[in-house]
């Protein structure tokens, strides 16, 4: 009865409970990228909330996983428990306690469970020809975060990402879920180009508007070009380039195509025919979605950059 996501790289287990009816259980957890104890734990939360909803469920329990120095402030403690405790109230969850141990560092996040309709479970590898790929949030966070730990990121910026990182992605979910949705998962550490490619399966190929890729900001081109990137970066790059083909794509782009999201979007595979629909219930929320491409018969490259 389980579907441990092994096979299909899915973003959480799913365990069949009754014919109608199964748990996904999901967990994450990292340290500080930003220096708000209460905004830390808000973006943990987010993320670690987020793959309940790229499983097609609707989160009920979360459970706190943390790691603190035995000399910190218990201020600090108190305000990263309350970040992720008002994210974990805002899905309509219950947090029933969980388990701190002493660290040199700080970590938190989350094991979270769902419940998700046996016929409602959507795998992140069902896609299908002539499915539109539509991204619920711009990219760049990476990037930015980046540049702003180096103190050249503009405020405004800055606040873009804070937003979007502790944005839960439950609202284009619901929307999402009530369309002919084929495959979805959410984009996080290993970029967009990863996670698309863990979509395709090796059955078919996707062709990307690069320039329809949507960016949290116009600076993030800027950034890129001065070389503001991270080195999980690098990594997701030597992982997939093989299976790319780049095109005309600049060097800049290709940054960003690689860089990892902190609590990033979802990223579905949407049935054409429901594409206009869904775009306009989308156009309500307050982070912009974009359709960035599409599903296409199998090429020499699975992911074809046009």
């Amino acid at each position: 009865p389980c579907h441990h996501g092994y096979d299909s790289k899915d973003d959480a287990a799913v365990y069949k409970l009754t014919d109608d009816l199964a748990i996904v259980q999901t967990l994450d957890f990292f340290p500080p990228m930003v220096e708000d104890p209460y905004i830390f734990g808000q973006i943990a939360a987010t993320n670690a909330l987020s793959d309940i909803y790229a499983m097609g469920g609707k989160p009920i329990m979360a459970l706190n996983i943390a790691c603190f120095p035995e000399d910190i402030d218990k201020d600090v403690i108190e305000k990263i428990l309350k970040g992720g405790a008002e994210k974990i109230i805002e899905t309509g969850a219950t947090l029933c306690g969980g388990h701190t141990i002493a660290d040199d560092g700080v970590k938190y996040g989350l094991a979270v469970t769902g419940l998700v309709a046996t016929n409602k479970i959507l795998k992140n590898n069902n896609v299908r020809i002539g499915d539109k790929l539509i991204l619920t949030k711009p990219l760049g966070v990476g990037i930015v975060t980046t540049a702003n730990a180096c103190d050249v990121a503009k405020d405004d910026d800055y606040e873009r990402i804070i937003k979007q990182m502790t944005t839960l992605n439950k609202y284009a979910a619901e929307i999402l879920f009530k369309y002919n949705i084929h495959a979805l998962t959410d984009v996080t550490g290993f970029g967009l180009l990863i996670h698309l490619d863990e979509m395709l399966s090796g059955n078919v190929s996707a062709k990307i508007k690069v320039n329809d890729i949507p960016l949290i900001s116009k600076n993030v081109e800027i950034y890129a070009k001065d070389d503001y990137y991270t080195a999980a970066s690098g990594r997701n790059e030597k992982a997939i380039s093989e299976k790319v083909d780049f095109g005309n794509a600049e060097e800049w782009q290709k940054l960003v195509l690689f860089d990892p999201q902190t609590s990033g979007g979802l990223l579905a595979a949407v049935d054409e025919n429901d594409v206009e629909k869904v775009m306009k219930d989308l156009s309500t929320l307050d982070i912009e979605s974009k359709i960035i491409g599409e599903i296409i018969e199998k090429k020499n490259k699975p992911i074809i950059l046009i």
